[in-house]
């Protein structure tokens, strides 16, 4: 259940792009954390979040109107592990690439870990007992 931010100007995508933007990096994320698509539903979907942070500029020390985007992914403890965090990194970039299309774009991904027990969710700070037993939950309900 990542959270997931992405700060661009407000001009570099289309402007009724954010939702796809949000649904596909959604998906991006769950399978670098090892889910599949027949298996990902509502509990996965529902409690992933992304937000569209349009601005009026981004700026580089280079460049004062730079044509860059930052993808922002917080993820839960472990839910990552270097493999996972390659390929969101590059699904991520392609992503970003594939809706800006012609011109180019620099994409920074940026992947970070909560603190075991720092993800709040429900009122109640979870860590890995709290996040195992919505797992088992969540499978209980498919299979049940």
């Amino acid at each position: 259940m990542p959270m997931i931010d992405v700060y661009t100007p407000d001009d570099l995508f289309p402007t009724d792009a954010d939702q796809q933007l949000a649904t596909d990096l959604t998906f991006a994320v769950l399978r670098a954390e090892g889910h599949t698509e027949p298996v990902i539903g509502a509990f996965f979907t529902e409690n992933t979040a992304a937000f569209v942070h349009r601005l009026p500029q981004v700026t580089t020390a280079a460049n004062p109107t730079a044509r860059a985007v930052r993808v922002q992914v917080i993820t839960p403890p472990d839910s990552l592990d270097r493999e996972g965090q390659r390929q969101l990194t590059r699904e991520a970039t392609q992503i970003v690439t594939d809706l800006v299309g012609e011109g180019g774009v620099q994409v920074w991904v940026i992947i970070s870990e909560a603190a075991e027990g720092g993800w709040g969710l429900f009122g109640t700070a979870f860590g890995k007992p709290e996040f195992a037993a919505l797992a088992a939950k969540a499978a209980a309900a498919r299979e049940g």
